[in-house]
């Protein structure tokens, strides 16, 4: 595990386009993720703990912006030869364990990653309704792998406010986790 954080947010940056195929076994594409009021894009995966830590209030939350208008979408971009534990049927139990109301998706090629320099798992990326980046912070504070619950994330008061103003905060700190699984 090699701790990793996202770089500073690029404001107004477009997203790239993608489609990939979901746990569900669909083809999920970026205007089908397209939110009226906003759309969260997470890269994520199954064996990182700093995943596992937030996971259940992260699925929450999204559950919360889906009220506000905004869709979300989880990207899985490890190498899963190197890491099978992040395998696309493990991807399947974990969307179902954790009642995902969002698709989780494979990168099986990693390029959809790179495309959006992509860094760690959890790596945010919150987009207003013109699809302008807003966001790249982290969902909350970690001490000791241990999320510091001090009201609501910092992920979630960031994307309300993108809903409600189209523009994020002008202070995100930086997400960390784990480095993304890159192909040998």
């Amino acid at each position: 595990m090699v701790l990793t954080k996202t770089p500073i947010c690029e404001f107004g940056k477009k997203p790239e386009f993608f489609e990939l195929k979901s746990t569900e076994g669909n083809l999920i594409n970026l205007n089908d993720v397209k939110g009226k009021n906003g759309t969260l894009i997470m890269f994520i995966c199954n064996h990182c703990p700093y995943v596992e830590v937030i996971i259940e209030d992260l699925v929450d939350d999204c559950k919360i912006l889906e009220k506000e208008g905004i869709r979300s979408i989880a990207i899985m971009s490890n190498d899963t030869k190197e890491y099978p534990e992040d395998s696309f049927d493990n991807m399947i139990n974990f969307s179902k364990k954790y009642d995902f109301n969002f698709p989780y998706v494979i990168d099986q090629t990693q390029i959809i990653a790179k495309k959006y320099d992509a860094v760690c798992t959890p790596d945010f990326f919150g987009y207003n309704r013109n699809l302008e980046l807003q966001y790249r912070g982290r969902f909350r504070e970690l001490r000791n792998l241990k999320p510091i619950k001090n009201g609501e994330s910092d992920l979630l008061k960031a994307m309300k406010l993108i809903a409600k103003t189209e523009k994020g905060p002008k202070d995100q700190i930086a997400s960390m986790g784990c480095n993304i699984k890159w192909f040998k």
